[in-house]
């Protein structure tokens, strides 16, 4: 190292560590009082509302927003999923590749990172199913917490980004991934994984925050009844699968949704479509196939099942349920009700009771939804058209969604102002057509025809956008309005300036959240991930990423 390198790195750690001298311990007290001034975890709230109630940017002089700064990531491959956190005066965020960065909230200069070096899949990397992303990390004492694509979970120093523990939460040389951001709750770290694609068992797991031992793991779906179940979750759900489910693992992996009520001491888990898609193949008896596609409700200190509610039975279509989940109190036909929302790949908007799982209401938010024509309001179950089914009918056939869904990982947001949810939605379909799975490790395993040389017949008019933010009334279950857009969209902030900010196209967006009017806008590169708010000095500023070769990250600030 040369001595200029010496000194600079010398004076970045002494940054690094003053900041952190200064900084408070981040602890569950802090993260429920959830200070407006900052983003201390995926969702700014345990309810994952995505709301600041940060006012001084309005309707009224949002026009006025200017670049603050701007930082540009030296890793690239694969677009910006993250949400960044703000704490003390830090921006701790992730990119491709599981790449961690600190950086200065009211200049961006950077303060440290850390690479854990994954390499390409061809170059012996893991099997990844949509791309080499991350959605962010967690902040907790004085540690940040990430899972890494390779399946580890890692905690570094939060002053200096040195590795304090590492824990491999998934089998080495297998299948699995891990694109989540964890959250920290009852003292230990929730962490899931990917892999449904390639056939694995979905399982969600937590780890002492401060050693990084493990505390608990409940899977999602049931495994060989030769070995005995873990739990009598697990026996219940193997009545509802037939076949040997096993051999290509069943799915139902736990990627992205979580969401916690420290009242009820529970954790609320969104669970993966099955594996392999068709259920023709996976569980030839038909079924359920519990807990794939469901919200499962666990005790947060032990991991004991609670309840569950299932949005797809017998997922066939990769509709998965881990779309972002959102704790609100809503009053529903006079009655205050405790519920969690979802608007997950299928097109429905569900509400359910979240202390025990009642079905309450659902509705379809897509424009094309042509898989179910509702949701019975009595039995909470789809009612699925006569063409659902592919591999019973022996026939392909073009439905909505496909497997990229209404909804996907895209955060949603909340306002307590206009009791509205402003929800990122798709239109989109695919065909389905069932075909022999031969498991092999390393490839994936769907069971249904994909690729251009498929014969197909050509697809019907889509009906609706290619994509919109639309405000949704949850109580009434109805949209409120839209903007249409194209191209790729990220997630939503609402404020308490009477604002919702959008990842949309190559732009960030600011809308008027009554009315749905455009206010403002500026670029941020393609494919832009979900913006955050805080304050820092008396001064509220708004940041993003955006971009993918390389991404960035944007501030903006009121003159």
């Amino acid at each position: 190292m040369t001595p200029r390198s010496l000194a600079v790195f010398a004076s970045t750690l002494l940054l690094c560590v003053s900041v952190a001298s200064a900084a408070a311990q981040v602890d569950e007290a802090r993260i429920a009082r959830a200070d407006p001034a900052e983003w201390l975890t995926y969702g700014r709230d345990y309810a994952e509302t995505h709301y600041s109630p940060l006012s001084d940017i309005t309707t009224a002089n949002v026009g006025q927003l200017r670049p603050a700064w701007s930082w540009t990531l030296p890793k690239t491959g694969a677009r910006p999923e993250a949400t960044p956190l703000v704490v003390d005066g830090v921006i701790y965020a992730t990119g491709p590749y599981s790449y961690v960065f600190a950086l200065d909230a009211r200049t961006g200069e950077l303060l440290w990172h850390w690479d854990p070096g994954i390499p390409e899949e061809e170059q012996g990397g893991p099997s990844v199913c949509c791309g080499n992303v991350n959605r962010g990390v967690a902040v907790f004492g004085d540690k940040v917490y990430v899972g890494v694509l390779d399946g580890r979970l890692v905690a570094l120093d939060r002053a200096t980004g040195i590795v304090r523990w590492a824990v491999q939460t998934t089998p080495r040389d297998s299948d699995y991934s891990i694109t989540q951001a964890p959250r920290v709750v009852a003292g230990n770290v929730i962490i899931g994984n990917s892999g449904a694609e390639f056939g694995v068992r979905g399982y969600v797991s937590a780890y002492d925050a401060e050693t990084g031992e493990l505390s608990w793991r409940w899977h999602t779906v049931p495994g060989n009844p030769a070995l005995g179940f873990e739990n009598e979750a697990m026996r219940r759900a193997a009545e509802t699968w037939s076949g040997e489910w096993w051999v290509v693992g069943g799915g139902g992996t736990v990627w992205d949704a979580l969401a916690y009520d420290p009242r009820l001491g529970l954790l609320y888990v969104g669970t993966g479509n099955g594996a392999p898609w068709s259920r023709d193949q996976r569980s030839p008896g038909g079924g359920d196939n519990l807990y794939l596609a469901s919200i499962v409700a666990l005790r947060a200190e032990t991991g004991e099942y609670v309840w569950h509610y299932q949005n797809t039975p017998g997922d066939d279509w990769d509709y998965t349920a881990v779309q972002p989940m959102m704790l609100l109190d809503l009053t529903i036909e006079g009655r205050q009700r405790a519920v969690v929302v979802q608007a997950p790949k299928n097109g429905f908007f569900y509400v359910i009771d979240r202390i025990n799982g009642e079905f309450i209401s659902a509705s379809a938010f897509a424009d094309e939804v042509t898989w179910a024509s509702g949701v019975d309001p009595e039995t909470g179950r789809p009612i699925e058209t006569p063409e659902a089914r592919y591999g019973m009918n022996g026939r392909g056939a073009w439905l909505s969604p496909g497997p990229g869904g209404a909804a996907n990982w895209r955060p949603f947001a909340w306002n307590p102002q206009t009791q509205l949810v402003y929800l990122p939605m798709q239109n989109n379909q695919s065909w389905y057509e069932m075909v022999q799975v031969n498991y092999r490790q390393g490839q994936r395993n769907l069971g249904v025809a994909r690729g251009a040389d498929v014969v197909r017949p050509d697809p019907p008019p889509l009906r609706g956008p290619a994509g919109a933010l639309k405000a949704w009334d949850p109580v009434a279950n109805r949209e409120v309005w839209r903007f249409e857009t194209d191209g790729q969209n990220g997630g939503a902030l609402s404020t308490g300036g009477g604002l919702v900010f959008w990842g949309s196209r190559n732009r960030i967006v600011a809308l008027d959240a009554a009315a749905g009017r455009l206010l403002w806008e500026a670029p941020v590169g393609d494919q832009p991930s979900t913006p955050v708010t805080y304050e820092l000095d008396g001064r509220q500023y708004v940041t993003i990423m955006g971009g993918n070769a390389p991404p960035s990250v944007h501030t903006f600030v009121l003159p």
